[in-house]
């Protein structure tokens, strides 16, 4: 899975993409600072099963804190995004081209109003951030069906005689931009074109079926950034129900100062909680930051970073987390306890799981245990999220 961050020059972006991964991205106030893709490792947390066992996990990859999971999943800061970029003004073809690999999509906006189209630095309240919100949408609606567009005339003369022939022929014009068979089924149903000929398509038909395309294949959710800022905050308030996309409050450089702080061993702070803990005398400064860190805990309950990325792996993508286990006693051969955890689709089988660990294991399947309830699971049992699975194949 990739989340994208995406959005116009100078809103936060990389401090978002820091405070998610704890790595340092290059951060300045001027357009385009990010030109390649910087990539790394974010995290969403899930209650760990090892309580339920009576055991403490130990993680292969990513980490379990105070019963809290924390699975692995990438995250790409795409270069920013400005108007007619699907038209390549800008950096509008490398972004796009970033975009395609892209499962979801966090679109990072400036809520205190202080940067204009172009990403340039304005006075905070200036600039409408709901401008920006839709400026994004239809860029990357418009992206897609330019793509549909530039390979339209050639399909629509084929002789398509079935729902499943057209299903098909899309999907092959449209395969690089991450998406799947499902994703156009669903597009062309729900707009009621499945049993209309492609020749008889008219030109909002071509959009209208791009536009639903790119909602089903890269949704798009709104981190609401800067709330720390005073017209940040007010913006939030006036406009988190005037969009139809999901819409969380986020403070980037609160999340990134609590990181920095516990790194250091000031305090002690689990990623999305409501507090934090001090842990050794601090200076005026390192005081003062940490108390306007916490307004922005007291107001709004975390600081949205760890929250998005939740809400946007299990609410709006639909996935869950299962540990698949090498025997019942959920150690693998080096003694580690529950060691791996996985993120998959929301109708995810038992034989996905195994062809997510290994295709060997899924050639070689030969059945499958529900731990927790120590019952047999044939290999398209549907699986729920913490499921805890061991996977018995052949060799």
């Amino acid at each position: 899975m990739i989340v994208g961050l995406v959005g116009k020059p100078n809103v936060g972006k990389s401090t978002f993409f820091s405070a998610a991964t704890a790595q340092i991205a290059q951060i300045a106030p001027y357009p385009f600072t990010t030109i390649e893709a910087n990539k790394g490792v974010a995290y969403v947390s899930v209650d760990c099963v090892d309580r339920e066992f009576g055991v403490t996990c130990n993680p292969r990859e990513g980490f379990c804190l105070r019963g809290k999971r924390f699975v692995p999943l990438e995250i790409m800061d795409v270069a920013g995004l400005v108007p007619e970029a699907h038209k390549g003004k800008g950096l509008g073809n490398k972004f796009m081209d970033d975009l395609r690999k892209s499962n979801l999509l966090i679109h990072i906006v400036d809520f205190s109003g202080g940067t204009d189209f172009e990403g340039n630095v304005v006075l905070p309240g200036t600039h409408n951030p709901l401008e920006d919100i839709r400026f994004l949408e239809e860029e990357v609606n418009l992206w897609f069906s330019k793509i549909l567009e530039r390979n339209f005339e050639t399909i629509k003369r084929k002789p398509i005689s079935s729902f499943s022939e057209k299903k098909n022929v899309l999907f092959q014009i449209l395969s690089g931009l991450s998406l799947s068979l499902d994703d156009i089924d669903f597009s062309l149903r729900k707009i009621n074109l499945g049993e209309k000929k492609l020749s008889d398509w008219s030109s909002e038909d071509l959009f209208l079926f791009a536009k639903t395309l790119r909602e089903k294949s890269k949704p798009i959710i709104v981190a609401a950034n800067k709330v720390d800022i005073k017209e940040g905050r007010e913006n939030y308030e006036k406009l988190k129900n005037k969009v139809q996309t999901l819409v969380v409050p986020v403070s980037s450089e609160a999340e990134l100062i609590l990181k920095k702080a516990d790194k250091q061993g000031l305090i002690e702070y689990l990623p999305g909680d409501n507090d934090f803990r001090i842990l050794k005398p601090l200076n005026k400064e390192q005081e003062d930051a940490l108390n306007l860190v916490k307004k922005i805990l007291e107001k709004f309950g975390s600081t949205g970073v760890q929250e998005i990325l939740n809400k946007a792996v299990f609410e709006v993508l639909g996935y869950k987390v299962v540990f698949p286990v090498p025997s019942p006693n959920l150690k693998d051969s080096e003694g580690r306890v529950l060691p791996d955890a996985f993120l998959l689709p929301e109708k995810a089988t038992v034989l996905d799981l195994a062809e997510a660990i290994h295709s060997e294991i899924a050639q070689h399947f030969i059945k499958a245990v529900d731990v927790k309830t120590g019952k047999l699971v044939g290999r398209d049992h549907i699986l729920v999220n913490r499921d805890v699975v061991e996977i018995i194949f052949g060799r």
